[in-house]
């Protein structure tokens, strides 16, 4: 082992962080937990990790590991703002069903019906004219990544957007597509995202340290980021609202959220079952990057069941269960939470260290056992490099 990896090993060992609210033990694993979990972050040189486990509705263990900025050797902890990434979209996928319970919005009706001018009059959707796909558009195509865009506009050679296949037609993770619902809220609907998000999810659940757009009081408890090979990335301060990805959080925050959210609180039964069953068979060889694989098929797709749903995916596991989950990624985040319908199980975990994917396969075993979770189809080139 490299005396780097030997340093961080003997560091994370005084670092982990259990909030006051569970106990020190999850119950699946006990303490072999907060072992296994610091062996592998020494393995793979993770600089910061966090751990929730969540059980029959109550949160069971939720500690953090490493840490929240290496070279001046600051500690993760339990309420360390985090970059929530694209899990972001499940929490706004949430308040969109609340939206839906109340009947001011129908997962099948065209944006066009919400929206007071034609998409492609707003400045941001200029580069749609002429194309009247965009009528096809609705909030469940949105939501499940079907609306025939690149992920980010800006991937584009040209930088512009546009529709490479039908709306509806087939899966490609898009941005762009949340984006678009954001637009549809706030100019068909009128409501303020940041505000309902804060009042209908963050409010909701008890999460004092999470919001969609950046906060002063962050800054003292704040974690960085750190690239596959190490690099340092300050922490993006995000102060737009982006129902894509742009909530801060903590790990604890986390544990309230997926606790409440995978209890349906805020929802009728109906409702909450629809957000979290398959609307939409996957069959793309990967994931990412999206537009070049939308037209590919893989076999163990269709062998799982693997299908998006509002939330994020879901599949059939090995023991006929049903899981759904939802990741988050850039180049120095990592995160990834996994619910067993069944067993009324969910794992959270978020990384200040991309590298942190590396190990989630191991950590989701220690947790959960065999969930048939599909990281071949989501972290293909992590699984090639190691």
């Amino acid at each position: 082992m490299k005396p780097a990896v030997l340093l961080l090993a003997a560091a994370m060992a005084g670092c982990a962080s259990t909030a006051p609210l569970v106990s020190e033990a999850p119950r699946l694993r006990g303490g072999e937990l907060h072992a296994g979990i610091e062996a592998l972050m020494a393995r793979e040189q993770v600089v910061g990790l966090a751990v929730a486990v969540i059980e029959d509705h109550e949160i069971t263990h939720v500690a953090a590991y490493g840490f929240r900025n290496r070279e001046n050797a600051l500690p993760l902890q339990t309420d360390t703002i985090m970059y929530g990434a694209s899990l972001t979209k499940a929490a706004f996928s949430y308040m969109v069903m609340q939206l839906v319970d109340e009947g001011r919005l129908d997962l099948d009706r065209s944006i066009a019906d919400y929206l007071p001018r034609p998409l492609p009059d707003y400045e941001d959707y200029a580069d749609l004219a002429g194309d009247e796909r965009w009528r096809m558009l609705t909030p469940r195509i949105l939501l499940t990544h079907r609306s025939g865009f690149a992920n980010m506009r800006w991937l584009e050679e040209d930088r512009r957007l546009r529709f490479h296949f039908t709306p509806g037609e087939r899966y490609a993770y898009s941005n762009e597509g949340f984006w678009v619902l954001q637009t549809v809220l706030e100019q068909g609907l009128r409501l303020d995202v940041g505000a309902e998000m804060q009042r209908r999810v963050f409010d909701r659940f008890g999460m004092t340290r999470t919001s969609m757009q950046w906060r002063d009081d962050f800054a003292g408890n704040l974690a960085d980021g750190y690239a596959f090979d190490g690099a340092f990335e300050p922490h993006d301060r995000r102060d737009n609202v982006a129902a894509a990805g742009s909530m801060d959080t903590t790990i604890a925050d986390q544990a309230r959220m997926w606790r409440g959210m995978f209890a349906g609180e805020g929802l009728s039964a109906e409702v909450r079952t629809e957000w979290v069953r398959a609307q939409f068979p996957i069959r793309t060889a990967q994931k990412f990057p999206t537009i070049q694989f939308f037209a590919t098929n893989d076999p163990r797709g269709a062998a799982i069941e693997l299908s998006a749903s509002l939330v994020g995916e879901t599949w059939e596991g090995p023991n006929g269960g049903r899981y759904f989950s939802k990741g988050g990624h850039n180049d120095w985040t990592g995160n990834l939470a996994i619910c067993e319908e069944t067993r009324r199980r969910c794992l959270v975990m978020l990384g200040n260290s991309v590298r942190a994917e590396i190990i989630f396969p191991e950590i989701a075993g220690l947790v959960l056992g065999d969930t048939g979770f599909p990281f071949w189809w989501i972290y293909p080139e992590l699984q090639r490099r190691n």
